[in-house]
């Protein structure tokens, strides 16, 4: 399942990211060019823009379209995955949360010089990603996303 989420629900694309699903976020592209994105790549778009659904190609389900409903995004992240039954579908922490591209398992070496000294002594899994490189662990970030997805989940 992908995803193209649309600016005025735009941090939704992260935590779609978090759960492991490929999700576009792009500022500033107009609805025209939004559309013709989610049509080339198949992609499920998310919005709170009732105008889009009132395209012919979203009225006749050429296009999968999400009115999202909530302003909280945590909330957003739930309609999502209740409405498309993914909850068997999330691979948390498979994902870059900033571009969007599959982590690669790294060993420790690879990373020394790229992480902080403490993370380097304390940790021993590392995730990167191919395309910016940013490099990521199972410290406390991760454990606070963790038990936020596990919240969000449970209460799906």
């Amino acid at each position: 399942m992908k995803f193209i989420v649309d600016s005025n629900v735009g941090r939704l694309a992260r935590w779609l990211r978090i759960a492991g699903f490929d999700s576009v976020f792009i500022n500033d592209l107009d609805d025209n060019r939004l559309v013709r994105l989610a049509l080339s790549e198949g992609r499920v778009l998310l919005t709170k823009d009732t105008q889009i659904l009132k395209r012919r190609v979203a009225a006749t389900g050429r296009l999968k379209v999400i009115l999202i409903e909530s302003e909280e995004v945590k909330a957003q992240l739930r309609q999502v995955i209740k409405t498309l039954n993914l909850a068997d579908k999330i691979r948390p922490f498979t994902l870059c949360l900033e571009c969007n591209q599959p982590l690669v398992p790294r060993e420790k070496e690879e990373v020394k010089e790229l992480v902080p000294p403490y993370v380097f002594q304390t940790q021993t899994q590392y995730m990167q990603c191919p395309a910016c490189h940013r490099v990521y662990w199972r410290g406390t970030h991760w454990q606070r996303m963790s038990r936020e997805l596990e919240k969000i989940m449970s209460e799906s």
